[in-house]
């Protein structure tokens, strides 16, 4: 038989109870779509953790105060540390030679009041350098000044958000808030930046690290954000900032320095695994799907046994029954598989509608790796249809017995 009378068979064949063809291709869909889908959001929760700490800035080196061995967990699961960071511990690392920038952070929270508009909003203080190190980016004004940073001025960069939320339409530049107890000048506006780390800094306050410790009435710092020169000057910059802290804290090993390299391969490593755990899981639906076409296709033989019998009358041999139902099965599964693609790019587009900041992209492996496995499940479990209906005896099949 030629290949396109067996594809003309089988399409007739298929055809002829559509109902049947209609369900076993809607479970083979369904389990292709599954795996597709399924990776995309394991990767997409890949790529948008990546994004996240990209958006921090590049070669970047974080110190927090205690180390993580104190209590055996990972930061900031931190026990207590003997020594808090300051702003002297900040302005020792730039000594170092592999040290491009230093930005020390104290976080607070408090009231910012513009006339009779009150916002509760996080005040972050810092130092000019932080603007580089964050590559943040300005929509209106500049950023906190240079200068000696114990002498902080009264001057304050407002994000996105809440520049709206106090100041409307009006111009926010040049006016001055109340930040707690203390009046702070507006002399910039951040660009809008989005979530970075559970921080949003578009709802945020910059000041000067100085002014900060005044209005928090301490000197601890909550973190220094370290950039090194580049790439492969992260080791010898990490090394360093571990010596100097070491000698400024009387010799003690008490802070824990993580290097942005090291938190993205170990995300990575993390949602690898997950995307494959979950494409593992949908890819059951497919063998579900695979014993589905073996058992409709095991009632197509007993329903068929006249025209299997007739085949092998006028002289079709065993193994050509078993390539036209071995076919039928390739056939359903291709088309099946197809079909699911359709719907993972149609519920990929929703997903995107519905949450646009989120990346679903799925892996290059995923889509060929599912259309395998449902031409391979169809194939492997209608073996046995297809060998039965190969074994047939044609007298008995013409009598349908």
């Amino acid at each position: 038989m030629k290949a396109e009378d067996l594809i003309r068979f089988c399409f007739r064949s298929l055809s002829g109870y559509p109902l049947r063809t209609g369900l076993m291709l809607l479970a083979m869909a369904i389990g292709v779509a599954a795996v597709v889908l399924l990776t995309s959001l394991g990767e997409g929760a890949r790529l948008y953790v990546t994004q996240q700490f990209s958006s921090l800035g590049t070669h970047l080196l974080i110190v927090l105060p205690g180390r993580s061995e104190t209590v055996g967990g990972p930061p900031p699961l931190l026990g207590q540390t003997p020594r808090d960071l300051t702003v002297e511990d900040a302005v020792a690392l730039t000594r170092s030679s592999a040290v491009r920038r230093v930005a020390p952070i104290m976080i607070g929270s408090a009231p910012v009041t513009f006339g009779n508009r009150t916002r509760e909003a996080i005040i972050m203080g810092s130092t000019a350098e932080l603007y580089a190190v964050r590559d943040l980016s300005m929509a209106q004004g500049r950023f906190i000044p240079e200068g000696d940073v114990s002498r902080g001025e009264a001057v304050c960069v407002l994000g996105q958000k809440l520049k709206t939320e106090l100041f409307g339409a009006e111009p926010p530049l040049g006016s001055f808030v109340r930040i707690g107890q203390r009046r702070f000048r507006v002399i910039g506006v951040l660009a809008k930046k989005g979530q970075s780390l559970t921080v949003d800094i578009s709802d945020v306050a910059i000041i000067p690290v100085a002014s900060a410790a005044a209005l928090f009435n301490r000197s601890s710092l909550f973190r220094i954000m370290v950039q090194a020169q580049g790439r492969e000057a992260i080791p010898r910059a990490k090394k360093t900032v571990l010596e100097i802290l070491r000698e400024r804290h009387e010799g003690e090993d008490d802070v824990t320095v993580i290097t942005q390299d090291a938190l993205l391969a170990t995300f990575d490593r993390i949602f690898k695994a997950l995307t494959l755990t979950v494409a593992g899981i949908a890819a059951i639906s497919l063998a579900v799907a695979g014993i589905l076409i073996m058992n409709v296709m095991l009632i197509a033989v007993s329903q068929r046994t006249a025209e299997i019998g007739l085949l092998k009358a006028v002289g079709a041999p065993g193994s050509q029954i078993l390539r036209l139902f071995l076919s039928e099965a390739a056939m359903l599964s291709m088309v099946g598989a197809a079909v699911g693609l359709l719907l993972a790019l149609a519920g990929q587009w929703v997903l995107l509608r519905l949450f646009p900041e989120f990346p679903v992209s799925s892996p290059l492996w995923a889509p060929l790796a599912a259309v395998g496995v449902a031409i391979g499940t169809g194939l492997i479990f209608g073996v046995l249809p297809a060998r039965r209906a190969a074994r047939m005896d044609p007298v008995a099949a013409l009598s349908r017995r």
